[in-house]
């Protein structure tokens, strides 16, 4: 059984950026993170181990330090922890950042903001702050009544064809439309490979955090093209029964996925009687 392992499986550049700047701050006291850093159990649990805690509370008086996570949080929450005196240091991913600035412009121009994206995701209910009232979430093809002018930003970790229907739905209904497409680069490659790699195995492995937006679109994106997928955090989750009557196993991994995870995977699979395949 030959196992090829996508080529961008693993951290992003604003992933890896975050867990960089938390591991500088594992020397301080009274260091945390505002909500998970990141959408991985385990590597939460690393930072955990290294000092650096959860808190969804900003008023606790152990703060010293706060990291904002990777996804961002809503304006004037973060307003509010400068105000508190915390040394905030902020770990907004980049995208997520230019995400912000585009919803805070298109509502200053006078556009009804759409906001492409999960509701419940942190990252969105940020951009929901800066969009200010006169904002539409929507997963891109149910819509309520929008106004004549509309801007459009997007979850990061949006597919792109989910942005085209989105469109296609909105030209039905406003006569003047700007759109940004926030979406990731990363998200966007990491997408494409894995479909490229989907169609060449019998069996895909993906690997992240169940909470990952970007994890879950992949598996979806697997099973949509009537591959068998199994999405798992970590090697003990692997089981030999899904490999039965499988010559090529593809393994990919969401963009909060740390390089030992993957490693561990492929190497609990080569136990199971895989071996490493071209380019892998």
């Amino acid at each position: 059984m030959e196992i090829l392992v996508a080529k961008r499986a693993g951290f992003c550049f604003g992933v890896k950026r975050a867990i960089d700047m938390a591991f500088a701050l594992s020397k301080k006291e009274g260091v945390y993170t505002f909500g998970p850093l990141i959408h991985n159990p385990q590597v939460i649990e690393k930072l955990r181990e290294r000092g650096i805690d959860v808190t969804d509370d900003i008023e606790r008086d152990d703060i010293r330090t706060l990291l904002i996570r990777t996804h961002g949080i809503p304006f004037d929450l973060l307003k509010k922890t400068v105000a508190a005196g915390y040394d905030v240091v902020d770990a907004t991913c980049p995208f997520v950042k230019k995400a912000q600035h585009y919803a805070k412009l298109l509502r200053k121009e006078g556009y009804q903001v759409v906001i492409l994206g999960d509701r419940e995701h942190p990252e969105v209910k940020g951009l929901m702050s800066y969009a200010g009232r006169n904002v539409v979430i929507t997963d891109g093809e149910t819509l309520s009544p929008l106004k004549k002018k509309v801007g459009i930003v997007v979850q990061t970790t949006q597919p792109i064809e989910r942005l085209k229907r989105l469109l296609g739905v909105v030209i039905q209904q406003s006569k003047e439309i700007k759109v940004y497409n926030t979406i990731c680069d990363s998200t966007a490659l990491r997408l494409k490979e894995t479909e490229e790699l989907a169609k060449n195995v019998d069996a895909m492995i993906v690997v992240g955090g169940k909470n990952s937006a970007n994890t879950t679109q992949l598996a979806h994106l697997c099973k949509s093209l009537n591959i068998r997928t199994c999405h798992i955090e970590t090697a003990d989750e692997m089981r030999k029964e899904w490999l039965r009557e499988v010559n090529k196993v593809g393994i990919t991994a969401g963009a909060s996925t740390p390089e030992w995870i993957i490693e561990n995977v492929k190497k609990r699979i080569q136990d199971m009687g895989g071996r490493s395949g071209n380019g892998t």
